[in-house]
């Protein structure tokens, strides 16, 4: 049975539920949960001198945005009384950070949501959720949620 589930979070609504439906699955085969936010380190086209000073900027607010996503999830972890871990990770495409977290945290189940923040992302971008279901070297269970 599964043993150590990882939850990518995003801050969206399906991403929350997905999470919830984690954490009421881990209770139940007595799993520990590995939230994981990556941070997409490409999108930012900044030029000339400011580069730097632009793209540490973008680091800085994402770094802020997935600690908060990860926080909105570690109290309902912690309520549930679960082994916990939360990681922050940088990739230049979303679905191999999650690919790679779950790889390197020995996870053998990824639980995550159909779609995550913007329906635009999804068609400029792709969906990460099912490059992750033809990538990932584990189970997937995708979580159909409104939002």
């Amino acid at each position: 049975m599964f043993k150590h589930i990882l939850v990518p979070v995003d801050g969206s609504t399906i991403a929350m539920q997905a999470a919830r439906s984690a954490i009421r699955f881990a209770q139940a085969v007595k799993a520990r949960l590995t939230v994981i936010h990556v941070i997409h380190v490409y999108p930012y086209a900044g030029f000339g001198e400011g580069f730097a000073e632009g793209l540490a900027e973008y680091l800085a607010a994402a770094n802020a945005a997935a600690a908060e996503a990860i926080a909105g999830v570690r109290a309902e972890v912690e309520a549930a009384e679960l082994p916990f871990e939360s990681r922050i990770a940088e990739s230049n495409t979303i679905w191999r950070g999650v690919v790679e977290a779950a790889e390197s945290a020995g996870a053998d189940l990824i639980v995550m949501g159909t779609h995550g923040r913007g329906k635009i992302d999804r068609l400029l971008l792709g969906s990460v959720t099912q490059r992750v279901l033809a990538h990932s070297p584990v189970p997937v269970m995708v979580v159909h949620g409104e939002g």
